[in-house]
């Protein structure tokens, strides 16, 4: 058994093609500078901010004693190089420090708080993907009609209504008005046990878990929160999936398939849709490393316990660990979902090479 192990791997690996190896190589070593800069922006953004932060901690009643105390006990009295030194020292060793608010680990808060922000960013993801696309295909498909008016409205509006009023009138409508969905929170704990935590992801935890009424109060909890996170990658892949099939439809070998009797469904998802997929898959890959950097404003008014809500409570409170933290991590995921998207453009044309030509 220990054996066979190696040679599985090795034989995934020899599938890979030396290019697309080379790629992802070339681009983590890019990532280091990329990652150095970020963090010495916002090491010095949050001193450069104001605010004491011992203030906060101390009271507005604290005495010039208590106040330089709790600077020594967080190292805030020392040059400003030194605590970067030290910060990005042990940053190296996977250390960020502990929150001022709450004396944990950093690491520990956005272990707990990123499942929730990943539940919701890829339910969320997943709802614009499906009516997005369907929205941009169908106007495609019977441009300038009333659906293909309808559709691009929709989207219009998608894009310019605030994500914060869309979430308040949702939770008034579903919430208030008719009561049949919640309004605020990830789950009930009044009348229901939470699953079982093994992915931090309740949905996917209740299924393994076998608990059909966890995941049915997770779902109703999830819905709201991610209609309204939804509406602007929904309105963004609309809109390109509609120019990019307009443009793959007008193409000859469209013409020639329809030409030959095939039906007119395999010709649109088929023939077109997998042509023009590179800037679909380019669009929904950028909206959702931002979504998954922290939906700020979504999970402020749903109350949902995700690391945007995090970042203002840190924000507010002046704390300097979980700031630089939950920063640094999120330029991360930022990079390493680009690289994603960059290796995903030749599994959806293999003609695409990652030096950006084509065969």
């Amino acid at each position: 058994m220990t054996q066979a192990r190696p040679g599985l791997f090795r034989r995934l690996a020899a599938k890979i093609p030396v290019g697309v190896l080379l790629f992802v190589a070339r681009r983590l070593v890019l990532m280091v500078p990329t990652l150095l800069g970020a963090s010495m922006l916002i090491f010095g953004l949050m001193r450069m901010s104001g605010g004491d932060p011992a203030k906060i901690l101390g009271g507005e009643r604290a005495s010039a004693e208590q106040l330089a105390k709790i600077r020594e006990r967080w190292a805030l009295d020392e040059p400003l190089l030194v605590q970067y030194g030290h910060w990005l020292g042990n940053a190296l060793t996977g250390d960020l420090g502990n929150s001022i608010q709450t004396q944990r680990p950093v690491m520990d808060e956005f272990r707990e708080f990123f499942p929730n922000t990943l539940e919701l960013t890829c339910f969320a993801i997943l709802l614009a993907v499906v009516l997005g696309g369907l929205a941009g295909v169908l106007s495609a498909r019977f441009p300038n009609t009333v659906l293909d008016y309808g559709s691009m409205g929709g989207a219009l509006v998608g894009i310019s209504v605030p994500v914060f009023w869309l979430g308040l009138m949702l939770m008034f409508f579903f919430g208030y008005w008719l009561n049949i969905l919640p309004v605020s929170g990830r789950f009930d704990d009044l009348y229901y046990d939470r699953p079982t935590r093994v992915t931090g992801l309740y949905l996917l935890d209740s299924l393994l878990e076998g608990n059909g009424a966890a995941f049915w109060v997770s779902f109703q909890h999830l819905l709201l929160p991610s209609i309204a996170l939804s509406t602007i990658p929904m309105a963004l892949i609309a809109r390109m999936t509609r120019s990019s099939m307009l443009e793959v439809l007008g193409q000859d070998y469209i013409r020639t398939a329809r030409a030959k009797g095939v039906p007119e469904r395999v010709v649109v998802f088929r023939h077109a849709l997998k042509n023009a997929m590179i800037p679909i898959v380019t669009v929904v890959g950028l909206q959702f490393g931002l979504l998954l950097s922290g939906a700020i404003l979504t999970e402020t008014v749903f109350s949902w316990p995700g690391i945007g809500r995090w970042a203002v409570n840190s924000v507010n409170a002046r704390d300097y660990p979980a700031i630089q933290g939950c920063v640094l991590i999120t330029v991360s995921l930022l990079l390493f979902v680009n690289l994603a998207v960059d290796v995903l453009y030749t599994v959806v044309d293999p003609r695409v090479r990652l030096s950006g030509k084509k065969d």
